[in-house]
């Protein structure tokens, strides 16, 4: 059974949203990929995969109909087990940019909007 989850980008804090089936894990969403994950698109299987690569705005649905999206990457990586030990990810050597403009964190009731 399928069910509708939220991430946030890391870089804007648009809230997309992907269906996917319950039993797999998050590890992490980040503005990078790990070292040695596989990535599927979200319109792809990605239950196959090691985890999903969105393009902020254009991937996953945004929940927030005033947000765009800023046309970023970022990425959901689940857990991943090697030899029944759960592998500790090493970020990509990939170099991104982070912080542009003063972040923007998730909002929630009664907190500040970011």
């Amino acid at each position: 059974m399928s069910y509708p989850v939220s991430y946030y980008c890391p870089h804007c804090g648009a809230v997309v949203e992907l269906e996917r089936e319950g039993y797999l894990a998050d590890k992490a969403v980040t503005p990078y990929p790990f070292e040695g994950w596989e990535y599927a698109a979200p319109n792809e299987a990605f239950e196959e995969a090691e985890g999903v690569a969105f393009t902020c705005g254009e991937d996953g649905t945004l929940v927030d109909n005033e947000e765009t999206g800023c046309g970023e990457r970022f990425y959901l990586s689940f857990v991943k087990f090697e030899e029944g030990e759960e592998v500790v990810p090493e970020p990509s050597s990939e170099f991104v940019e982070i912080g542009r403009e003063r972040p923007r964190g998730p909002r929630y009731p009664g907190g500040p909007s970011g």
